[in-house]
């Protein structure tokens, strides 16, 4: 098997992955693709080709992921062509939103369970989410790379 062919069945793997959350299959191929390829910076052009997708739906994966915290982009010197890339520490900065996130559902559980008492309903999300909060409190910060 050729090494572009490996490195979209891994692109693929990346997309398959993260659409158990949500995220749409061609923004996980997108991003799946700028992990890997050569060079870094990519036009919307130049990614529509590699992964296959129109521009139409490349368009809404690139807005999606960029303000998820997962782009950046850029024009060149003379150019009106947009570069994407792989924001610098992406992961972590999505990651963290993440644990923001736990943390403010934690607390609407909590508002719940104040108007309503202790229903099982709400203590399971309860109890849930307050694990996970104390889970990554407690652990390690995450590094900068």
């Amino acid at each position: 098997m050729a090494e572009r062919e490996q490195l979209l069945e891994w692109v693929e793997r990346v997309a398959m992955y993260l659409a158990r959350d949500g995220v749409p299959p061609i923004a996980g191929r997108v991003l799946g693709w700028l992990m890997v390829c050569d060079p870094p910076e990519q036009s919307a052009g130049q990614i529509s080709e590699d992964i296959g997708a129109s521009r139409a739906s490349l368009t809404s994966s690139l807005r999606l992921l960029s303000g998820m915290g997962f782009l950046t982009w850029r024009t060149k010197p003379g150019e009106r062509t947009i570069y994407y890339r792989l924001a610098d520490n992406a992961w972590a900065i999505v990651v963290r939103q993440q644990i923001a996130g736990i943390a403010a559902f934690l607390e609407i559980a909590r508002d719940g369970m104040r108007l309503i008492g202790p229903d099982k309903r709400i203590k399971q999300a309860e109890a849930t989410f307050e694990w996970m909060a104390k889970a990554f409190h407690n652990a390690s910060p995450l590094e900068e790379a």
